[in-house]
Formats: structure tokens, sequence, C-alpha cells
């Protein structure tokens, strides 16, 4: 998959996601010969390519400590010597450049200037980074957060600071491309289904995915406008999802933290 869409061309940006582990991306930005990744969970895809191509690594950026987002930083360094940027309150196996809210990342050869967003509840010290390419393309790096029809496990944190979190990002531009760090598209929607069976749009995503599945290709980068349409963590206060979280709590739900909480154990229990 990498190999049919990298492109060498001066002056051209690319933005992959790199398969690794079960269903792990780790996400690159590459241009003239320089490259950043953010959360590689391994090391050996990015030392395949980064070969492969001749890239140099200017930059390994981390959102969260979880293994499979940063288990291959460190041997990452160790090849390249590129910096190290992570999440300020978490422990991380290497971190040059400690990040909290509003901090910036720049990236020269790469034309990229990356804004901190801290957006806590996967983790507690969970980082996203937003930021431009491409002459203006919005994106933001948002590990496991946000999903794609989904949004991360709560590992630490609480409902409300995840509601909180998600609405920094549902707040970003439509067109924001969403680089989130699983291959989870596919079952997010099949819940995602249950929650809003009547929902065109979510139908008409759900058909795109399949394809793209059959074919073995990823369904990211999706964006900020497709999330607001197809994704329930994202809709809690559409009247369709927050009586669908009542009808499957068995209970009034009166407040967006409230619905939130009755989708996520939804989600956790959906097989």
């Amino acid at each position: 998959m990498v190999n049919t869409i990298f492109n060498r061309a001066a002056g051209q940006t690319q933005l992959i996601p790199v398969p690794a582990l079960s269903d792990n991306y780790i996400w690159m930005v590459s241009k003239d010969g320089h490259a950043v990744v953010v959360d590689p969970g391994e090391s050996a895809p990015i030392e395949k390519l980064l070969g492969q191509y001749e890239l140099v690594l200017d930059a390994i950026l981390l959102t969260h400590h979880h293994g499979d987002h940063v288990g291959g930083a460190l041997a990452l360094q160790q090849l390249t010597g590129a910096p190290v940027y992570g999440p300020a309150s978490e422990t991380l196996p290497v971190c040059d450049h400690a990040l909290r809210q509003d901090d910036i990342v720049v990236l020269e050869n790469l034309d990229l200037r990356l804004r901190v967003l801290d957006i806590p509840g996967h983790t507690a010290g969970h980082i996203a980074y937003f930021g431009q390419f491409n002459q203006g393309k919005p994106l933001v790096f948002c590990g496991d957060t946000l999903f794609s029809a989904g949004c991360g496990r709560l590992f630490e944190g609480t409902p409300a600071q995840m509601v909180d979190s998600l609405g920094k990002l549902r707040g970003l531009p439509l067109d924001t491309l969403v680089c989130c760090a699983h291959e989870y598209t596919l079952a997010n929607l099949r819940w995602a289904l249950h929650v809003e069976p009547n929902n065109t749009v979510l139908q008409q995503r759900w058909k795109v995915v399949q394809e793209l599945r059959g074919q073995n290709l990823p369904t990211l980068p999706s964006t900020i406008a497709v999330e607001l349409d197809t994704n329930p963590f994202f809709r809690t206060q559409q009247e369709s999802v927050s009586g669908a979280a009542e009808a499957y709590a068995g209970k009034r739900l009166d407040s967006a933290v409230a619905v939130f909480t009755g989708l996520r154990e939804w989600k956790n229990n959906f097989k």
C-alpha cells in the first residue's frame, strides 16, 4: 500500500498511514527527502521507508504513553538522532520536548507548524497536534482520542474530560483531516448503525468503508465534517443519538456527559 502512494516529486508533501502491529497506523509526513512520524508503535516499518526512499527523519511526535504508540520511538531516535516530542504529563520511553496546550512544534523542512491540544480522557495526559500542510490543508493527529465513527476507551480519564476533549476536536475546521491511530472504522460503523439506523450518510459511509477494507486499503484520514455526520460521539445532542442512548441505558440521560457515558458503555459491550 505504501509503495503505491509514495511520491518523491520535488515540493510534494505526502501524508501516509503506515500500517503497524495488528491495526495501528504510524502517520508519516514527508517532503523533499525529509520526514516526521507520529506514534511509532514499532520501528521496523519506518526504518524500511527511511532506507527505501532515502529520507531524513526530522522528528518523532507522540500523543500518549501506550506501548503501541511509543514502542519504536527509542530505536528510531537511536538510529536517526531525531528529536522526540510528547505530552509533558506522561511517562514516555524517550522525550526531548515536553508539550502542553498551545505549545507549537515547527518543522521547517516539512513546512509544518503544529499546535498542541490537551485532550485527556483515553489517558490522563493525551495530546493532539493540529496544523496545516499542502498550502493550508488542515490536519490533526489525534492518537486514540477520536476514531472514525468512534472514540477511545477511558483508561485514565473521566467522561467529562473526554466530552471536553472531543469538543476541542469537534470545533476544528470541517475540512480538517482526522489522522487517528487505528483502523477501527468498519467495526465502529457497524455499531454506529445500531445507534442511528436511519442515518443515510452513515449508511453510505458504511458502503464506502466496506469497499476500501475489501481491497485492504486504509479508511483514513477521515474529516471533521464526516465525523459530525456519522460519529455518535460527535452527535450526542442529536435526538436520534441521545434517544438511542437512553433506550440502551433504560433511563433518562439529562446531559451531554450522561449521553456520552451511555454511548461509551454501549460501545464497550457491543459485539
